[in-house]
C-alpha cells in the first residue's frame, strides 16, 4: 500500500476533502437553525448543558490535572482559579481577560515557586 505522498497536490486533495466533510453540516445547521429564538427554553438550556461542561472541566483541570499542570501545586492552581473569577467579573465578565488572568497567576506563581 501506497502513501499519500507530498506536496501541494496531497494538501489539496486533504483540504478538499475536509470541506466536503464538514461544510454541508455547517450549512445544514444553518438552514435548520436559522428559526432559533435564542431567548427561548431549547436554547437557554443547550447554553446551561454547555457552561455545565465547561465548569466541569475546569473543576477536573483543578482537582485532578494532567499534564504540565500536575506538578503545579494545588494552592497555586486554587489562587489562579480565583483570580480568574475576580478578573472575569471585574472586566464585566469578559471571558478572555478571565482566562488571561488566571493564566497571569499560574505563570507568575510558575516563577516564585
Amino acid at each position: 500500500m501506497s502513501g499519500l505522498g507530498s506536496g501541494w497536490g496531497t494538501a489539496a486533495l486533504i483540504i478538499a476533502i475536509a470541506i466536503l466533510a464538514h461544510e454541508p453540516w455547517r450549512w445544514l445547521g444553518l438552514y435548520v437553525g436559522r428559526d432559533l429564538d435564542i431567548d427561548g427554553v431549547l436554547f437557554r438550556w443547550v447554553r446551561a448543558v454547555a457552561t455545565a461542561m465547561v465548569a466541569g472541566l475546569v473543576m477536573r483541570l483543578l482537582v485532578f490535572p494532567a499534564g504540565a499542570l500536575a506538578g503545579v501545586p494545588m494552592a497555586l492552581r486554587l489562587a489562579a482559579f480565583a483570580a480568574g473569577i475576580a478578573v472575569f467579573y471585574a472586566a464585566r465578565r469578559n471571558l478572555a481577560a478571565g482566562v488571561a488572568g488566571g493564566a497571569a497567576v499560574l505563570i507568575a506563581g510558575g516563577y516564585i515557586v
